[in-house]
């Protein structure tokens, strides 16, 4: 029935289309089924189930036709890799029937999960790491960030969203254009938010350009002040 390798795109929804039939490559009518389609990753985890969409009105153009839609949402937290697919029939007494790929009744089939030609955002970054650059100072420094310059233009956009609890102080992004960070890189002020600890919703800010790397620098101890800044770029 679906001996083809399939392939769905992330970013858009699929529609994947099935006939179904028997022994003698006839197709039979399905008016009377639900088709159910689910997928496993490679450790074998069910990660998509969904009911089909019979389109059998029992001419001789659509006998044996269903659907299936893979959405864009189904696909969002699934990497680009092949998954086995099979594909099974439930009556009216909810009995269910496999369907195979060949006549020698194999039923797990394959499909491609393509990522790239509909490109989402970057992963988001969290950092929570901070330091004090000295015993007295009053500096806290956290760890460095690879600002992707390869993937970005000259109107990169890079976003963050600072989480506090109390906070009160500044928070200052920071960025340098060094290819390779140590104690001699320079590090340029970008941005700089204030807080005065009454703050109940993440507090974003955005920023253009191309850097190599990107940290954050706080003026008070966020030690159990600031939860997580995430950041995308």
């Amino acid at each position: 029935m679906y001996s083809r390798q399939l392939q769905v795109y992330k970013g858009i929804d699929n529609v994947l289309e099935f006939r179904l039939y028997n022994a003698d490559q006839r197709p039979i009518n399905t008016t009377a089924y639900t088709p159910k389609f689910l997928a496993f990753d490679e450790n074998d985890s069910l990660i998509i189930e969904k009911d089909c969409v019979v389109l059998d009105d029992e001419s001789s153009a659509t006998k044996g036709l269903f659907t299936v839609t893979i959405t864009e949402n189904d696909l969002l937290n699934v990497k680009q890799q092949y998954l086995q697919y099979n594909v099974y029939l439930v009556d009216s007494n909810d009995a269910k029937i496999l369907t195979y790929t060949h006549s020698n009744f194999d039923n797990d089939a394959v499909i491609y999960v393509n990522g790239k030609t509909f490109p989402g955002p970057l992963a988001t970054y969290e950092v929570t790491t901070f330091e004090q650059t000295g015993v007295d100072s009053q500096e806290w420094i956290s760890e460095t960030i690879d600002a992707q310059p390869a993937l970005n233009g000259n109107e990169a956009l890079h976003t963050a969203a600072i989480y506090t609890d109390t906070y009160v102080g500044d928070v200052t992004v920071q960025a340098t254009l060094d290819n390779q960070v140590d104690e001699s890189s320079y590090w340029a002020d970008i941005d700089t938010v204030s807080f005065d600890g009454s703050e109940t919703d993440p507090v974003p800010v955005n920023f253009n350009g191309v850097y190599s790397h990107l940290r954050f620098k706080t003026d008070a101890s966020p030690a159990d002040t600031i939860t997580k800044i995430l950041i995308r770029n």
